[in-house]
C-alpha cells in the first residue's frame, strides 16, 4: 500500500497517464461481410457443425481485423449475423448460441477460456482482439436458461437473444448488448423485458451499441445519443435496401447528421436480399463509405474520425426542423398532387413540370416545401415532391414524416416512388424543407449510382436543406426524414 502522503502524486500521476493516453480521433473501421451460410433445416445440426461453419466465417472476420490493426485501426466493427448468417428456427440456431456473461464479471475469454463453460466463438473474438490490440465488435446469439419461476420463461426453458460483444486491446469482455427491437423475420429470438442502453469509454471517446432495427425507435437509439451522449454508436446490421431512399449509406448517414454522433455501420453482404452498404459516418456526413450490389465480395473501410465530434468547430448547429418551412406564405398547396406508393406508404405526389418552380406537397400535418432549378429539363425523366406523414411498417409499425424530392423510374407517373438507381438530371440548386412535428429528422442526397453527395448541400438553422451549388451528378433523391416517435403503436413482446 502506498503511504498517505504519496497517495496524491499517484493519483495525479494516473490522471496524467490517462488523459496522455486520450486522443482527439481515433481510427475506425467497418468490415462489410459476405457470410457463408448454413444450409436451410429446421433441425439442428450438432455443436461441432455449427462451430465449424462459425470459424469459416471468424476465419474471414479475422483476416479483415488483422489487416484493419495493421492499417492503424483502433476499432473494429462487424456485421450483424456475420458469424452464423440466419435462415433459423428458434430451435434450429440453439447450436450457434453461447452463454454470454455480464461485463462486470471482468473477464478474458482469451486467457481464461473454461471460466464460463464451453465459449468457442467468445475465446476466439477475444483472441483476436487481444492478439492484434484492436477493440472488435461482433455479433453472436447468447442463451439464458430460466423455469417456471419466470413467468415469462419460454416453454423450451431458456431466452435467446440477438447479441453484440465487444471486446477491448486485452481481449476483456467490456460491453454487451441484446437486440430489443427484432426484425419481423426474427422469431428464432426472445425480446429483452427491457432495453438496454449499454454504453462503455475509451481513451478515444465514449461508446454506446445498437443493432440494425433498433435505429429507428427511440429505445435505445435515441437515448444513446441525447441522454447517454455517447460520442459514437457501434451498429453492426443487416440492412435491407429500399429504394429511391432507405438504402443503408443513405439513411444511415442521414441519422449520423441528424442525431450528431459518429455511426460505425458494418452491413452483411449479399446481393440476393439487397443488402449491401456499410460507412464511418459522422455529424457532417460520410468519412468513408461503400455499396456494391454487383459482387459477392466483402470489404474493409477505414476512417480518421473525432474522438468527440461535439467539441469539434465544425459540429453542426442545433436546428429548428420547421422554422423555415412554417414561415413560408408564397408557396400555394399544389392542385396536380396523385398518390403514389412507396413500398407500402401511400404519398402525396406532384410532378415538377418545369425547369425550375416553387412548390408545396402536404399530406396530414405536414407540407413539404421545394424551391428548384434544374439544369436541363429532360423529357424522358420525371421528378417529384412527395410528401408522407403516417405508419410505416405490417407488422410493428412507428411514424414518419418524409418530404422528399426524387426521379421516377419513368415517365409513368403510376411508377413514382418505385426503385430507381441511375438519372441523367443535375440541379443548379434546390431548397427541401418541411414542417416537421418533431426535432428528430434526418437528412440526405443521393446521386445516380447510389452515391452520397457530401460536402454539395447543407442544412441551415432554421431547418431547410439546400445544395451550395449545382449538383456534380445526376440527381435520384433530395429527403428530410423525421421521425415521430410520440406517434408510434406500441410492441407486443413474446417471451415464448
Amino acid at each position: 500500500m502506498l503511504p498517505s502522503q504519496a497517495l496524491l502524486p499517484a493519483v495525479v500521476f494516473a490522471l496524467a497517464a490517462l488523459q496522455a493516453l486520450a486522443s482527439d480521433t481515433f481510427m475506425a473501421a467497418v468490415y462489410e461481410h459476405a457470410v457463408i451460410l448454413p444450409d436451410p433445416t429446421e433441425e439442428p445440426v450438432s455443436p461441432s457443425h455449427a462451430l465449424a461453419l462459425m470459424n469459416k466465417n471468424m476465419d474471414v472476420l479475422e483476416g479483415a481485423i488483422k489487416e484493419a490493426a495493421q492499417q492503424g485501426a483502433h476499432i473494429i466493427v462487424t456485421p450483424e449475423d456475420g458469424i452464423y448468417g440466419w435462415r433459423f428456427t428458434r430451435e434450429s440456431i440453439y447450436p450457434y448460441l453461447e452463454d454470454i456473461p455480464d461485463p462486470v464479471v471482468n473477464w478474458i475469454p482469451c486467457t481464461d477460456p473454461s471460466r464460463f463453460g464451453p465459449a468457442p466463438v467468445q475465446v476466439r473474438l477475444s483472441c483476436m482482439a487481444r492478439n492484434n490490440s484492436i477493440y472488435v465488435v461482433a455479433n453472436i446469439g447468447d442463451k439464458k436458461p430460466c423455469d417456471s419461476s419466470d413467468p415469462s420463461c419460454p416453454r423450451d426453458g431458456r431466452y435467446q437473444y440477438n447479441t453484440d460483444v465487444v471486446y477491448d486491446t486485452q481481449g476483456k469482455l467490456v460491453a454487451r448488448y441484446h437486440k430489443y427491437n427484432l426484425f419481423r423475420g426474427e422469431t428464432q429470438f426472445n425480446y429483452p423485458k427491457e432495453p438496454e442502453a449499454v454504453t462503455f469509454e475509451t481513451p478515444f471517446g465514449k461508446f454506446g451499441i445498437f443493432t440494425c432495427f433498433d435505429m429507428l425507435f427511440y429505445e435505445p437509439a435515441v437515448v444513446l445519443v441525447s441522454k447517454m451522449q455517447v460520442d459514437t454508436v457501434l451498429f453492426p446490421t443487416a440492412w435491407m435496401n429500399v429504394l429511391p431512399f432507405l438504402t443503408a449509406i443513405e439513411f444511415h448517414s442521414a441519422w449520423a447528421m441528424g442525431m450528431g454522433v459518429n455511426l460505425l455501420s458494418a452491413n452483411t453482404h449479399n446481393t440476393s436480399m439487397a443488402m449491401t452498404g456499410d460507412g464511418l459516418f459522422t455529424p457532417e456526413g460520410p468519412a468513408a463509405y461503400h455499396y456494391d450490389s454487383a459482387t459477392e465480395e466483402g470489404h474493409l473501410l477505414l476512417a480518421e474520425l473525432s474522438a468527440h465530434p461535439r467539441l469539434s468547430p465544425t459540429y453542426p448547429p442545433a436546428i429548428n426542423w420547421s422554422l423555415y418551412a412554417t414561415s413560408i406564405k408564397k408557396f400555394p398547396e399544389e392542385n396536380n398532387t396523385f398518390l403514389g406508393a412507396v413500398r407500402k406508404d401511400i404519398f402525396t405526389f406532384s410532378e415538377l413540370r418545369h425547369r425550375d418552380g416553387n412548390y408545396t406537397v402536404c399530406q396530414g400535418d405536414l407540407c413539404c416545401h421545394l424551391v428548384y432549378q434544374m439544369s436541363n429539363k429532360r423529357e424522358d425523366e420525371v421528378y417529384v415532391l412527395g410528401a408522407f406523414d403516417g405508419l410505416h411498417g405490417s407488422v410493428i409499425k412507428y411514424h414518419w414524416q418524409i418530404c422528399s424530392l426524387l426521379k421516377c423510374p419513368s415517365t409513368d407517373l403510376s411508377t413514382c416512388g418505385q426503385p430507381v438507381e441511375t438519372a441523367q438530371t443535375k440541379f443548379e440548386m434546390f431548397s427541401l424543407s418541411g414542417t416537421f412535428g418533431t426535432s428528430y429528422v434526418f437528412p440526405e442526397v443521393l446521386y445516380s449510382g447510389v452515391q452520397l453527395a457530401p460536402g454539395e448541400f447543407e442544412v441551415l438553422r432554421d431547418g431547410h436543406l439546400k445544395s451550395k451549388c449545382r449538383t456534380s451528378k445526376p440527381l435520384i433523391t433530395a429527403t428530410l426524414f423525421g421521425r415521430l416517435y410520440e406517434k408510434d403503436l406500441p410492441i407486443l413482446c413474446e417471451f415464448s
